[in-house]
């Protein structure tokens, strides 16, 4: 499967982004899809992800009540909504899909390239 983020931008704290991640391949709904993000200088984090079953959500503290992951089989797209932005979720952002393993693990064996987000005070 590939994927390709993008939506990335400048915003205000307290503002709000759509990040949409678009795949491809025939398998994509059998794919557990999921959001990184790394900050210059830190290691690559796990933000949310979505299993390809019961469509299951997982996120990071840090984003609860704030990120809503998404995906939309049929057009092979997974969104990640981001409200109440702070300055500490600027970060480049990655999409990425696996077929098993532990979902907050940053071991996917697919990933799209990175969308900057970037969130002023």
């Amino acid at each position: 499967v590939q994927l390709q983020a993008f939506g990335g931008g400048l915003v205000q704290a307290g503002g709000s982004l759509r990040l949409p991640c678009a795949g491809s391949g025939h398998s994509f709904r059998s794919y557990t899809l999921a959001w990184f993000r790394q900050a210059p200088g830190e290691e690559r984090d796990f933000v949310a992800g979505i299993s390809w079953g019961n469509g299951r959500t997982v996120y990071a503290d840090s984003v609860k009540g704030r990120f809503t992951i998404s995906r939309d089989n049929a057009k092979k797209m997974m969104y990640l909504q981001m409200n109440n932005l702070k300055p500490e979720d600027t970060a480049d952002y990655y999409c990425a899909a696996q077929s098993s393993g532990v979902m907050t693990s940053p071991v996917y064996g697919y990933w799209g390239q990175g969308t900057l987000v970037t969130v002023s005070s």
